[in-house]
């Protein structure tokens, strides 16, 4: 097994630290959810947490990791005596995004248990991070199923393992730690709800803590045993920190002012439920003991609130996770019980995104500041910079629809913002699918309700009772049965067939062309896009983002998951100069063939949001409609958004719709409470099945 890389040598990264440091002293608090760029050390990490986690005693020989002095009466290996057990290392169970339902609760052998009557079952990955830590790398990226399971034993404490009527039950209590890339997708709600506490990292943009980073990574690189070794006696200090801290936990004492502060701060930021007044609370304690304090401070309230609401106060996907720390600070200070400071910053409990200034090295004895993690080497805040360039030529302009003709070198107009999101109406892609799970079309899934039975194929997963029961019942006397149960071999076993739905790749096609230059029009537009991206993030589709204007179609976001990285670049879309529409269309086109390379299980749905116009070079009409054509030879799904206005209208939409293969809306029909507001499948009654 390698060496990990200290927990102590990680530099900077304070509040990510703190968060783990916290979770490992008292695992009440709910784990810890990271989120930030790539290689900014969120894996190494967490990783290293594990090294620094007391041992616990166990039940030799359990699987199921029970305490010697509290054994699960309902534990499968059991039942247990109550006695003296063994220690073993607190696990770290790493959960793959691509794992199946059987590795993450467990596989129970239909077989036997049918014939047999035997509970044969053979433990995943949950009943491994009993008491331990379970790590989920793109927590984001994990299947629906997956998360619906996670969220199960989260809530519960415990896993359930049914099929057909048999099942297996056992203890599930572990530490959440998710890592993520925001630009590849958010997390579901219900999931985000259940760690306690949320972390933003950054790469240091300072660049002697840069070099530090360098410096350290090559020297374990060189000799993982040789580094840690210089690091084992910060390791061993802080390991023994925890340990004092959990010892002194439960005397810490959250009196009410402290308690008045966290309620009055949770209801300042309006965020839903009661778990998060329960989350500061433990919290605030933790951060108490962590300090070696036995009573909670103003400071230890706001350092609470700053890992424990950000995650929390969000009322849309678009909304960037994030606290105001002045309206933090007044909150604190308006319902202070005078116990003493308000939270006004300077100290350890800030140290949020502003550089923290505290080079103290020494891991043991408290220093009253909140509960800073020990740490070597340059310290500064993170940096979180994020400024874009963009290098755009201003298009040819054309004539508005008002009539006025920009000048020349004014072709590309300043981006609109868009109009309040609708609930929009239900497009999907006909016919039965085979993608990922989502929410948005027919297909055969692993989950959902049951059309049929076939013989399986590989492991049995899903009984189909009665198929099952049907075809072994002619085969009973021959195989000599006396008594009154079935007699059942492995050619009898029938696996259920499911459907369910499956998320699509989203894909808008946008013009952003003089003729949609209209101000209020081009609102209404990104309006009923911004709608359509917030119905993509809900049904669990990947998006991506094509636009046209000027002489070219350009790949403003591939397809993603990230369904508020396509609003980001809706928002600040440009708008100005020629149509060229077949351009558009042929961009679009070429992305399907390279996304249907990589996954060719996902479906595609074409969105088109155009007038229907086409102007620059020879023939652009026909040109666009030979380009659209492509599309329905390819059987892809399309809906052409309509955005034509005005009392005198062409009709071009339409006609677009059907050398596509699809059918058109109206922007008043896209809403679902339209008087048109039926649900239909976007390739209309023309190709419907």
């Amino acid at each position: 097994m390698s060496t990990p890389f200290p927990f102590t040598a990680v530099v900077g990264q304070d509040d990510l630290r703190l968060a783990l440091l916290l979770n490992a002293v008292s695992p009440a608090v709910g784990g810890v959810l990271v989120r930030g760029e790539k290689g900014t050390a969120k894996s190494t990490a967490v990783r290293a947490l594990s090294a620094l986690m007391p041992e616990v005693d166990v039940v030799a020989g359990c699987r199921f990791s029970c305490a010697p002095a509290a054994p699960d009466p309902a534990c499968p290996d059991g039942p247990h005596e109550v006695g003296p057990g063994v220690q073993r290392p607190a696990r770290m169970v790493e959960l793959p995004v691509g794992a199946s339902e059987d590795r993450l609760v467990g596989a129970l052998d239909i077989e036997r248990a049918l014939a047999e009557g035997v509970k044969a079952f053979e433990p995943g990955l949950l009943a491994d991070a009993h008491r331990g830590i379970l790590y989920v790398d793109e927590v984001n990226l994990l299947h629906d199923h997956l998360v619906d399971l996670l969220l199960d034993a989260a809530a519960m404490g415990a896993s359930y393992v049914e099929r057909e009527g048999v099942s297996v039950r056992h203890a599930a209590r572990f530490l959440l730690v998710g890592t993520m890339n925001p630009e590849e997708g958010e997390l579901r709600p219900q999931l985000l709800d259940r760690f306690g506490l949320t972390v933003e990292v950054a790469a240091s943009r300072e660049p002697d803590q840069r070099v530090e980073v360098v410096r350290r990574r090559l020297a374990y690189d060189d000799d993982p045993d040789g580094f840690a070794a210089r690091w084992a006696d910060e390791e061993t200090a802080v390991r023994a920190r925890i340990v004092a801290a959990r010892k002194l936990l439960p005397s810490v004492v959250l009196g009410d002012g402290p308690l008045r502060q966290i309620a009055a701060t949770c209801a300042a930021f309006e965020v839903d439920g009661m778990r998060a007044d329960i989350v500061m609370a433990r919290t605030a304690t933790t951060l108490a003991a962590w300090a070696g304090r036995t009573e909670v401070l103003a400071e230890d309230v706001r350092q609470a609130a700053l890992l424990a609401l950000p995650h929390r106060r969000r009322r849309n996907p678009f909304d960037a996770p994030g606290l105001d720390e002045d309206k933090l600070d007044e909150t604190l200070e308006e319902f202070g019980g005078g116990d003493g400071s308000n939270g006004s910053g300077g100290s350890d409990s800030s140290d949020g995104s502003d550089d923290s200034g505290d080079e103290d090295p020494d891991p043991d004895g408290p220093d009253g500041g909140g509960g800073q993690p020990p740490q070597e080497g340059p310290d500064s805040g993170n940096d979180d910079s994020s400024g874009e360039s963009s290098g755009e030529v201003p298009a040819q302009g054309e004539p508005s629809e008002s009539g006025q003709a920009p000048s020349p070198g004014a072709g590309e107009q300043a981006p609109v913002r868009a109009a309040e999101p609708f609930r929009t109406k239900v497009l999907s892609v006909p016919g039965l699918g085979e993608g990922a799970s989502g929410r948005r079309s027919r297909a055969r899934t692993e989950h959902g309700r049951t059309t049929g039975a076939r013989r399986p194929q590989g492991a049995l997963t899903k009984l189909h009772l009665a198929a099952t029961v049907q075809a072994a019942a002619p085969h009973q006397r021959a195989r000599g049965r006396s008594g009154p149960g079935l007699v059942v071999r492995r050619d009898d076993l029938r696996q259920a067939t499911r459907e369910g739905r499956e998320g699509n790749l989203v894909l808008f096609v946008v013009d952003a062309s003089g003729s949609m230059a209209a101000r209020q029009r081009m609102s209404a537009v990104k309006g009923a896009v911004l709608s359509l991206l917030l119905d993509a993030y809900q049904r669990r589709d990947k998006v991506g983002l094509v636009t046209f204007r000027g002489s070219t179609g350009e790949v403003a976001l591939p397809p993603t998951s990230s369904v508020d990285a396509a609003a980001v670049r809706l928002e600040s879309l440009p708008t100005g100069g020629r149509t060229p529409l077949a351009a558009g269309l042929l961009r679009a086109h070429d992305v399907l063939r390279v996304e249907r390379l990589r996954d060719p299980a996902r479906r595609a749905l074409v969105v088109l949001v155009t007038d229907g116009r086409a102007t620059g070079g020879p023939e652009p009409v026909a040109l666009a409609g030979r380009a659209a054509r492509l599309f329905a030879a390819d059987g892809v799904a399309s809906v052409v958004v309509d955005c034509e206005s005005g009392p005198v209208r062409l009709g071009l939409a339409g006609q677009l719709a059907g050398e596509l293969g699809g059918t058109a809306v109206t922007l008043d029909e896209l809403r679902a409470d339209s008087i048109a507001g039926l649900v239909r499948d976007v390739q209309g009654n023309r190709r419907a099945a």
